[in-house]
């Protein structure tokens, strides 16, 4: 049936895109890892995916998010992102979260798909913009929860939510910037911003991700300015994380923790304790004892914990050293 669907839309404009969906409200492609669709043309076939926080029953609301985050991306991967390490473009053609910013769940769940999002340089529509409808469900002037708009149309519901998807509204790798060379940003998805350096005062700050420097981040695991002898170290627990050229020790080298893989740790020197970087309110980062790392930590929320460190080949908003 998806087949001939493909062909009908091909055979009554062959210049346009064909879209095809997947099942059970457009959450899983996983029937087409053993059976992948054959038509007569190609080269205009393109995949969607929908994602929701509801999709997954109550596991955000009942769960520790970094091991909800880590079975969920896998989960998702399944039904549907596997399609891109086929070659095969996929779009996420809805997601969205309650903008009246009463759920927690759907704040977790929100900061983790960012994190993917960045990571595969997705390219996504949101639902919803309307604020309310005329009628819905029998209801006059029916409030629309999940808008960008407020009920009356006239202003953003939630005046956090846009900052935070603002990062992804332009592609990271995508067409037009195969021409740069590949670099690192590293992505704060409760922010929606990226660590930035402050020059001034040898730390790191949260910022826009366009002003970002080319990180680099190698199999050593350091973390480093692309291009300059400064890596980052940890410092102890509370201090600011800096820059320095000693970059051999424990404290220079950044793993990938928990099972959300949003944690970036390192070793103090002077005690061997695990810290994670973390972003204060303000802005300032720093390093503090990883939080939610036990699956049986919850309630608990690690999002000033998580960060993604990320690809990109945009033209550079700062000059690196």
């Amino acid at each position: 049936m998806v087949q001939r669907g493909a062909e009908a839309v091909h055979a009554v404009n062959p210049d346009v895109l064909v879209v095809l969906s997947g099942l059970d409200y457009d959450k899983d492609l996983s029937y087409l890892a053993e059976k992948p669709v054959e038509l007569t043309f190609t080269g205009k076939l393109v995949f969607e995916l929908h994602w929701y926080g509801f999709s997954d029953g109550g596991d955000w609301e009942n769960g520790n998010p970094n091991t909800v985050c880590g079975s969920v991306v896998h989960n998702v991967t399944r039904k549907g992102f596997f399609l891109l390490e086929q070659g095969w473009p996929l779009f996420l053609g809805e997601f969205g979260v309650d903008q009246t910013g009463l759920s927690p769940a759907d704040d977790s769940f929100l900061s983790c798909m960012l994190g993917v999002a960045a990571e595969l340089d997705l390219d996504w529509a949101l639902w919803a913009l309307q604020g309310s409808y005329y009628v819905r469900e029998g209801v006059l002037a029916y409030d629309e929860t999940y808008g960008i708009l407020s009920w009356d149309w006239c202003k953003p519901r939630n005046s956090y939510f846009l900052p935070r998807v603002a990062a992804l509204q332009t592609p990271l790798q995508g067409p037009g910037l195969s021409d740069n060379s590949h670099y690192k940003i590293v992505f704060h998805p409760s922010t929606g911003q990226c660590i930035l350096r402050n020059p001034q005062h040898n730390m790191l700050e949260l910022g826009p991700c366009t002003d970002s420097e080319a990180w680099n981040y190698d199999e050593d695991r350091r973390l480093a300015l692309k291009g300059s002898q400064l890596c980052l170290q940890a410092d102890g627990v509370g201090k600011a994380a800096r820059f320095g050229i000693s970059c051999s020790d424990p404290s220079s080298s950044w793993q990938l923790i928990s099972d959300s893989k949003m944690h970036i740790s390192a070793l103090l020197e002077n005690n061997g304790s695990r810290v994670c970087l973390d972003a204060r309110t303000g802005g300032t980062v720093v390093t503090n004892l990883c939080k939610c790392l036990s699956g049986e930590e919850h309630p608990c929320d690690p999002q000033s914990q998580w960060f993604k460190i990320v690809n990109s080949t945009r033209n550079l908003g700062r000059a690196s050293l």
